[in-house]
């Protein structure tokens, strides 16, 4: 009761102090330090949320403290050393040592004094979660990306609680946002994902073919992807179907080359990465040919990889938002994507995109293939995807995000 009593006099205290002054100091919380959508969220709500005039720092877990993030960041952080374990690590167990290890840096330390505590994951939302019980912080918020179908019991309970735990909700998607109200009987606000559209552009000829040489490309159709062999990204299905429109673009005299980029991630899909490795054995593609596994790119490549490409193949099954869709489109590029709801929500079927059925290996082929072939289609696709991506930048979100969190105290 006591604990109770003196949360709410300090979040009393809190609106108050808010309240004479225009400036916030805002703690985001993710996980890691690489290259993911999460991250990728983080750091440039961040560097955006300085921009226009308020106080961030972001917490992560990290190699050491002396590490670093994928990319260079004008944002203060804070990274929390978590050292591998020695041996082969159950996953059940590696999470709870992760959680563990975020919840004891931060009771030692006590982050802040923050207005806003946001978590970017389960992993740092069990923790903040943990902090508030022990009366260490006032209140939490976790932005939820998407709902993941974990098998894990100790993964499917450190989601739930961060689903269920936090005092505020954010997601990137009606989508999400529904499908948290039906699955959990849980409210929450959409703020969408942005895009860098100074980093990513159109791509002029000659830059095309200065990002070709650097890569060490020739000439014929190159397809590109983002985010690594796994489930979610429909690695199987996309190797499947370019191996078939390879072919058919064979027959014609005409060559294509699959370019695979991404992989770090927390989870482990070895038994995927497996069957994906096998498919690729039997199906009697090349590698550094036909089909280039780039694994986790640096960040300065990223923009030259998608100079380079005709079009992005992105067939996932599972998405937040999509936000190297929105990349791609920015630079141009014609833009093959799954026919899900969330996607829906800002492509346009024959319009900005060609959407497909992500479950159809037949489907991803022939689109992939009409790409290539139906010229038309093509270009009005690449022009249309830089007027899409001005609709989503960085500063709106970072502003849709100030916006909310004042009103989390009552200011407008």
């Amino acid at each position: 009761m006591l604990r109770e009593q003196n949360r709410k006099s300090e979040i009393v205290n809190r609106k108050s102090e808010i309240a004479n002054r225009k400036s916030l100091r805002v703690a985001l919380f993710t996980y890691s330090t690489k290259p993911r959508g999460g991250v990728v969220h983080t750091l440039a709500l961040a560097e955006q949320i300085q921009a226009l005039g308020h106080e961030a720092h972001i917490y992560a877990l990290g190699k050491d403290e002396r590490s670093s993030f994928f990319r260079p960041t004008s944002a203060p952080f804070t990274l929390i050393p978590t050292p591998e374990a020695a041996g082969d690590e159950p996953l059940d167990e590696r999470i709870q040592r992760y959680i563990q290890t975020y919840y004891t840096f931060l009771a030692r330390r006590r982050p802040g004094p923050f207005d806003i505590y946001h978590a970017q994951d389960c992993i740092s939302a069990n923790a903040l979660w943990r902090l508030r019980e022990d009366g260490l912080i006032a209140r939490f918020g976790r932005t939820i990306h998407h709902i993941d179908d974990f098998t894990s019991p100790v993964l499917i309970e450190c989601q739930n609680h961060s689903i269920y735990r936090p005092d505020f909700r954010l997601v990137v998607s009606q989508y999400w946002q529904q499908r948290l109200a039906a699955e959990f009987g849980l409210e929450s606000t959409i703020i969408h994902n942005g895009v860098d559209t100074r980093r990513f552009q159109p791509t002029q000829p000659a830059a095309r073919a200065e990002a070709r040489a650097r890569l060490g490309l020739s000439e014929g159709w190159v397809f590109l992807n983002i985010g690594g062999i796994e489930p979610r990204k429909n690695s199987l299905r996309l190797l499947q179907a370019f191996q078939s429109v390879r072919q058919t673009l064979a027959a014609e005299g005409q060559t294509a080359v699959l370019l695979l980029a991404g992989g770090d991630t927390l989870l482990d899909y070895e038994p995927y990465r497996a069957e994906f490795f096998k498919a690729l054995d039997e199906s009697g593609l090349q590698r550094d040919r036909d089909i280039f596994l780039l694994g986790v790119a640096p960040d300065a490549l990223i923009p030259t990889l998608y100079q380079a490409a005709d079009a992005l193949a992105f067939p996932s099954v599972k998405e937040g938002w999509g936000l190297v869709a929105l990349e791609a489109m920015a630079t141009g590029l014609a833009v093959l994507a799954s026919d899900l709801p969330v996607f829906r929500e800002y492509l346009r079927p024959e319009e900005n995109a060609l959407l497909v059925d992500p479950l159809d290996e037949v489907a991803i082929a022939a689109g992939m293939l009409r790409l290539v072939q139906d010229e038309a289609l093509r270009r009005r696709l690449a022009a249309a995807g830089p007027i899409t991506a001005q609709r989503f930048s960085w500063a709106a979100t970072a502003q849709a995000h100030l916006d909310y969190y004042r009103t989390l105290d009552g200011e407008q």
